[in-house]
């Protein structure tokens, strides 16, 4: 079953982890037509207006309701920003996810960081993947598998990695 409907782009505020992000807003009634009872994340596919997304996750945040984070490239994409309007329409996307293949060789190297990431929550072992594969050029792909694995080698989960990448640029 697919939903379709028009919402505005909301950006938390000050929010834990999620301040900052840029987001959609799915409501109770939409999301229990798209997945019933599903109070927790799962993986959507469809359109921003007509930017084709897979493997996005919706991320639930009480009562029913979940949001769609929006990175920087998806934004792009879009050339919107909180407070935009966005046609959507979305679907549960059913399909199996794989580990970067290249990230699992440079990652086997190094038996500590390939021990502590195979005992990361799969949905975390995603997050990296998902980064690496989102890079648009082989040179930034190979920064990004050096960084993680770097970071894992030093037993950091994925938000730390980040939240210590931005530090270092600053």
């Amino acid at each position: 079953m697919a939903i379709f409907f028009e919402t505005q782009i909301e950006k938390y505020g000050r929010n834990g982890e999620k301040t900052g992000w840029t987001y959609i807003l799915l409501d109770a009634y939409l999301t229990e037509q798209l997945n019933p009872n599903k109070k927790i994340s799962y993986r959507v596919k469809g359109l921003l207006d007509k930017v084709s997304i897979q493997g996005a996750s919706i991320l639930p945040i009480g009562n029913g309701q979940f949001i769609l984070p929006l990175n920087l490239t998806l934004r792009k994409l879009l050339k919107k920003k909180a407070g935009d309007k966005v046609l959507v329409k979305l679907s549960l996307d059913v399909s199996q996810y794989s580990i970067d293949d290249d990230f699992v060789d440079c990652l086997s190297a190094e038996k500590e960081a390939y021990t502590f990431f195979k005992n990361l929550p799969e949905s975390h072992q995603k997050y990296f993947s998902k980064w690496i594969q989102t890079a648009r050029t082989s040179e930034t792909k190979a920064n990004r598998i050096a960084e993680a694995t770097t970071a894992l080698t030093k037993k950091m989960g994925y938000a730390e990695m980040i939240r210590n990448r931005k530090k270092d640029k600053l």
